[in-house]
């Protein structure tokens, strides 16, 4: 992996950037330590949204529909489809996925790989059922976890499980990716829990790790990277990007994003998945 989304280049192997966009009534928005009283409006055409990422060179797009994960409406279907159609790049997507039949609807949609989260958790079985249906690469399991606890119902919610343990059990029932999410730190820019890192990776042994959450400048990308022995091959970052705050991305002014043609950006129909 030589050059790695949202136009971080590097020399050497680097962790994977999948950038976010967090959708609200129709918006890209970014909760802060996933306190929904704390969001914070980004810009209101996720397509356009999805587009810069991708002409920022983005490889896959983390999506993630958080009224439906609160248990909300769909309104942010036909946004979600629509992205997922005009990108040349894989879709990951999550947020109100409860069932078979959403896992599927997703999938038909466009996206390449679909994020089970709070029902994960309330029935283990349905990872089981739809990593076998679909395979490991397109099923992913979303941990949300605060002090080491997965939080369900869009976070609002504590479980009772324990985080690590549960991804050894989602790891037990096939599945390959996890993202792990640590809520304290979403948001914030504070920098990643790296020792949540250490602690999971260590106990994983065939699933990849995704992490995500308080992202906030290349050196904390640079900390990550260390983490490869402990399986983190990725990470989700949303507020850093949306607030420009990577060297990388000082050719791209975010006051300019209104005068890029993207009537020209050129779209493929068919789509290469990254590796689970």
């Amino acid at each position: 992996m030589g050059a790695v989304g949202a136009g971080i280049q590097s020399d050497t192997d680097m962790i994977l950037v999948i950038p976010a966009i967090d959708l609200r009534g129709g918006c890209c928005v970014r909760l802060y330590q996933g306190e929904y009283e704390k969001e914070q409006v980004y810009f209101d055409d996720p397509v356009k949204m999805a587009k810069l990422w991708r002409i920022q060179n983005a490889k896959v797009l983390h999506l993630v529909d958080l009224d439906a994960a609160k248990g909300g409406t769909d309104n942010n279907t036909e946004v979600i489809h629509q992205i997922c159609k005009e990108l040349d790049i894989p879709v990951q997507i999550g947020g109100g996925i409860r069932t078979a039949e959403d896992i599927d609807r997703a999938l038909e949609a466009g996206a390449y790989r679909v994020i089970i989260g709070t029902a994960a958790v309330e029935n283990p079985d349905l990872v089981s059922t739809a990593v076998e249906k679909h395979g490991a690469s397109r099923i992913v399991v979303g941990i949300d976890a605060k002090d080491g606890e997965v939080r369900v119902q869009g976070w609002t919610e504590g479980s009772g499980r324990n985080a690590v343990q549960f991804a050894r059990d989602m790891e037990d029932r096939g599945c390959r990716r996890i993202v792990y999410t640590d809520i304290s730190r979403d948001g914030t820019m504070e920098g990643p829990n790296m020792e949540a890192y250490r602690e999971m990776g260590s106990e994983l042994k065939k699933a990849k790790i995704t992490a995500s959450g308080g992202i906030g400048n290349h050196h904390h990308l640079i900390k990550l990277n260390e983490l490869s022995d402990f399986r983190v091959d990725s990470v989700i970052v949303g507020r850093a990007l949306y607030e420009n705050t990577f060297p990388c991305q000082q050719f791209w002014c975010w006051n300019m994003k209104d005068e890029i043609d993207l009537s020209c950006f050129s779209t493929a129909t068919l789509k290469k998945g990254p590796s689970s």
